[in-house]
């Protein structure tokens, strides 16, 4: 890893991942989880505050860098349920938990920067209970044509700089793909935000 990707990029993702509009993304999501909750990506702890501690039973908070999970730990010692989270150094791609263990699944703003997405879906499904769903909320693919045909151009400069996030990732299709059922997916352009990097989804979806 060179020192950009040590040191700058973090920095910069959680700058950009802790923007006004991006936050109400993820409060349209986030308390709504509830039981035993796995969050895929958990970086410094961005979310934490937004559960509703009297609907979670226990977080699991799954980070691959070690820098990140060292801050998200400092923001758990905030709240006041920080005791009841528990953390997984892991990627995505394999999750240190049993089968049909989770009753919800929070990805938020990460799916764009994991490298192998199939993978890690497939291992969200395993883990969940049969009556499971995952919350999401995540930026992806433009339906117009003129803003995805700039996604496609941007994107090969844009992944170095940005941590290996995808631009042209189509978040509907990989679900489906995957094996889940979207409910009440909703979409937008957010607000103050260049459309490129601004088209986002949300919602919930369940194994098919």
């Amino acid at each position: 890893m060179n020192p950009w990707e040590r040191y700058v990029v973090p920095n910069l993702i959680a700058c950009a991942c802790g923007t006004k509009p991006i936050m109400k993304q993820r409060e349209k999501v986030i308390p709504k989880a509830e039981g035993r909750v796995l969050e895929l990506g958990c970086g410094s702890g961005t979310n934490f505050a937004m559960y509703d501690s009297s609907k979670v039973d226990r977080l699991f908070a799954l980070e691959p860098s070690a820098g990140m999970l060292a801050k998200a730990r400092r923001t758990a010692g905030t709240l006041g349920f920080g005791n009841n989270i528990e953390f997984l150094e892991s990627g995505a791609e394999k999750i240190p938990l049993e089968d049909n263990s989770v009753d919800t699944a929070v990805i938020t703003f990460v799916l764009c920067t994991i490298p192998d997405w199939r993978g890690a879906l497939a291992e969200t499904r395993r883990v969940l209970k049969p009556d499971g769903r995952v919350l999401f909320s995540e930026h992806g693919l433009a339906p117009d044509e003129g803003v995805a045909k700039w996604q496609r151009r941007i994107e090969p400069v844009w992944k170095p700089l940005a941590g290996g996030c995808h631009l042209t990732r189509d978040v509907a299709a990989m679900f489906t793909e995957s094996g889940f059922t979207l409910e009440d997916a909703e979409t937008m352009y957010l607000p103050s935000t260049p459309k490129v990097a601004g088209f986002v989804s949300w919602g919930a979806a369940r194994a098919a």
